[in-house]
């Protein structure tokens, strides 16, 4: 009891010598600065940004310790803007600061003096409701002279941002204060904005901005929503070339002409209208379209009629009996099924085609981009054309032939899948993998009297049959603690302040399928996601009302789109496209 009393008396004690210290040098409840806050237009429109100045006007023989002081023990200027509405905000920027010598201090310090001014910018949701928005201000602060340092304050302050609608005029005001603010400090958020796709294409001439472009369009290819082109293109040109390398060549470039066509159409009609890229997989007509044309392909390959068409509608086309207009309609289709492939390159091209808001130069680029994607396929044409003149050509060709309509079959199965009930898709693929498997062993007995085309086509089948053994396979597939998302899951989350991973992910996008499989699955991720509310967003028919609104709030451009929120409701990560279970948890594991 009695240590205990001896503390109390030495607390106390240093009290009393900080209350004598404070009234001897005026610290005790004594004002050292001004503080006002300023923003840059009277009104803002839904979708509009906003800037906000914080005006510091510190008294002269005073400053205050800047927003990274050197001394652990000084408390750092801060800024903080709380808000119960949905806004995004870019990084506070603070001024530079000024070095200086302190009687207290042994090394020089971070210090701001005089008038100095803070920024940062706001941006309205675009489903904000009308009105007047109250955003609250903290300004936390340690002021200093040359002998000792005041204990830290805090300043609070409001913000009354009136949200119009689109039709009424906005005026801009505090033009005086924002120019001295941008002549005072570079704002990181530009300084990133700068390192972006769009920011060194618009410093680029036309010739440096398309290669750039090209080879973009080169590298989707490593992404995984083109690995459908790969049978499908080894499929008809396998069948349908007659082996010269000309035609070959001519053929694959109408191939990849037709897919260039369609893809760029379909980025810009995305940049400029703001729907989702690749949104025609989501329309039941263009599936249907799509399976229709590889089961008419497969036909063909069985022999039921040549792909040339009918010799009337041959004629018609203009007399195409070497394919090329096959190859470029082809081509249109496998646009189609391209569209999908998203990532930063196609998103952050998407962004800069929209800003543009020039159709014809946003067609130039997506087409570049097109032709960067297609050209591996254009070499793969001449590789799978070039199989038909292969030396002893004979019975094995048809039944070559036989193998590429099973492929095509296939790829309409895969293809169909989002129109079928969850029940009946997951089951058919497979069990069409286990019937093409069998078949192929019992046909085309003449040709397999060939050693290595029996070789071939044993271990063909063998591979058939292993894949729908493997998918038909009961297995408990490991995820994260996933539930689907709602408006009130999501606004609960939010008032709870629970971080938050968010997956838009839609049925046609093979990117989103191994998320799940390869990313999700994983032991550490899972372990990593427990801190997290986690959601899925299914984005599979984004033409209805309901997931167009989703799509809206977000602004989701292509799936997969994978939201990290912080406990505080902001967006700290947007991934788009597939990353493996080290990249997600390098993103995930710092969130506070």
């Amino acid at each position: 009891m009695k240590y205990v009393q001896k503390i109390w008396i030495i607390l106390l004690g240093i009290f009393l010598v900080n209350q004598n210290l404070n009234a001897q040098f005026g610290f005790q409840n004594q004002e050292i600065l001004d503080f006002n806050v300023y923003q840059s237009f009277d009104k803002i429109q839904p979708e509009g940004e906003i800037k906000l100045a914080f005006k510091v006007s510190i008294f002269d023989e005073w400053h205050i310790n800047s927003n990274q002081p050197k001394e652990d023990y000084l408390i750092p200027t801060e800024i903080k803007i709380i808000s119960d509405e949905q806004i995004q905000q870019s990084e506070i920027v603070y001024p530079k600061a000024h070095d200086i010598k302190l009687d207290f201090s042994d090394i020089p310090l971070s210090v701001f003096e005089g008038e100095v001014f803070i920024g940062t910018t706001i941006k309205i949701p675009k489903n904000s409701n009308l009105g007047e928005k109250k955003l609250f201000v903290e300004f936390t602060y340690q002021g200093c002279n040359n002998v000792s340092c005041m204990a830290p304050t805090t300043i609070q302050d409001t913000i009354i941002i009136n949200v119009v609608d689109k039709s009424e005029q906005i005026q801009e005001i505090n033009s005086e204060i924002f120019g001295k603010l941008n002549l005072e400090y570079t704002s990181t958020q530009e300084t990133v904005e700068d390192d972006s796709l769009a920011s060194q294409l618009e410093k680029s001439g036309l010739l440096l901005t398309l290669i750039i472009v090209f080879l973009g369009g080169l590298a989707l290819n490593l992404t995984p929503c083109v690995y459908p082109l790969i049978p499908i293109t080894i499929g008809f040109f396998g069948g349908q070339s007659e082996g010269k390398t000309s035609k070959l060549f001519l053929m694959g470039l109408f191939y990849v002409l037709g897919m260039a066509l369609t893809y760029s159409v379909v980025g810009v009609i995305t940049a400029l209208s703001g729907a989702v890229f690749g949104i025609l997989l989501q329309n039941p007509i263009v599936i249907v379209f799509i399976v229709l044309v590889f089961i008419a392909l497969s036909l063909s390959m069985f022999g039921v009629y040549e792909f040339k068409l009918p010799d009337s509608l041959v004629a018609k086309a203009g007399g195409a009996k070497s394919g090329f207009y096959g190859a470029f309609f082809m081509g249109l289709t496998m646009g189609i099924v391209a569209a999908p492939c998203i990532g930063p390159f196609v998103i952050g091209l998407v962004t800069y085609v929209a800003a543009k808001g020039d159709p014809f130069y946003g067609f130039l680029l997506f087409f570049v981009m097109a032709v960067g994607l297609g050209l591996p396929y254009l070499i793969l044409a001449l590789f799978s054309g070039k199989i038909k003149s292969l030396p002893r050509a004979g019975f094995w060709m048809d039944a070559v032939k036989h193998i590429f309509g099973f492929i095509l079959l296939g790829m309409a199965i895969y293809f169909a899948e989002p129109l079928l009930p969850k029940e009946v898709a997951k089951y058919l693929l497979p069990i069409f993998m286990a019937i093409a498997g069998i078949t192929l062993l019992f046909m085309d007995k003449k040709a397999s009297e060939i050693l290595g085309f029996r070789i071939f086509k044993i271990l063909f089948s063998a591979l058939l049959l292993a894949g729908s053994i493997y998918l038909l396979w009961p297995t408990e597939q490991k995820s994260l603690d996933w539930q689907y998302y709602t408006e009130d899951n999501y606004k609960s989350a939010l008032d709870n302040n629970e971080k938050m991973i968010i997956d838009f992910y839609a049925d046609w996008c093979i990117p989103c399928k191994e998320l799940d499989a390869l990313t999700f699955s994983n032991e550490k991720v899972i372990a990593a996601s427990k801190s997290f509310t986690s959601m899925k967003v299914d984005m599979t028919k984004t033409l209805s009302d309901e997931t167009e609104i989703i799509r809206k709030k977000f602004d989701i451009k292509g799936m997969p789109t994978v939201l990290i929120i912080d406990s505080k409701g902001n967006e700290v990560e947007r991934i788009t496209g597939f990353v493996n279970a080290d990249e997600f948890l390098k993103i995930i594991e710092p969130i506070k």
